[in-house]
């Protein structure tokens, strides 16, 4: 499932496609040099993949590489203190929650980078 955007940069149109990642995939799987994130998503099927559609867009131009996990158990997601749907854990750290905006997603990976340097 793939969306598609065409965006205008400097008077230069881009053509981005974002993907629904699947179990296990790797987001920039061939920039080797950038640090490699672990993210489970929890959450119901359709809304999970819809956050990581939405992740996948927002931070594929960034320096960084995620691989995505998917749980779908309500038990497993309390007892890690997940409390809304769809939550991002991102490194064992809740680091999303809820279907937010491309825009928030950006500016959140942004203040992790800048904490990594």
């Amino acid at each position: 499932m793939s969306e598609h955007r065409d965006h205008n940069i400097s008077g230069k149109n881009l053509f981005i496609t974002c993907d629904v990642m699947t179990n296990g995939d790797i987001l920039n799987k061939d920039k080797k040099d950038f640090r490699l994130y672990t993210a489970i998503l929890y959450g119901d099927k359709l809304l999970t993949a819809k956050l990581s559609k939405r992740i996948s867009c927002a931070i594929k131009h960034l320096p960084l590489r995620v691989q995505f996990y998917y749980e779908y158990s309500t038990i497993k997601a309390i007892e890690t203190g997940v409390k809304k749907d769809p939550t991002l854990v991102l490194e064992n750290k809740i680091f999303i929650e809820g279907l937010i905006q491309t825009e928030e997603i950006v500016k959140r990976f942004n203040v992790l980078l800048q904490k990594e340097v």
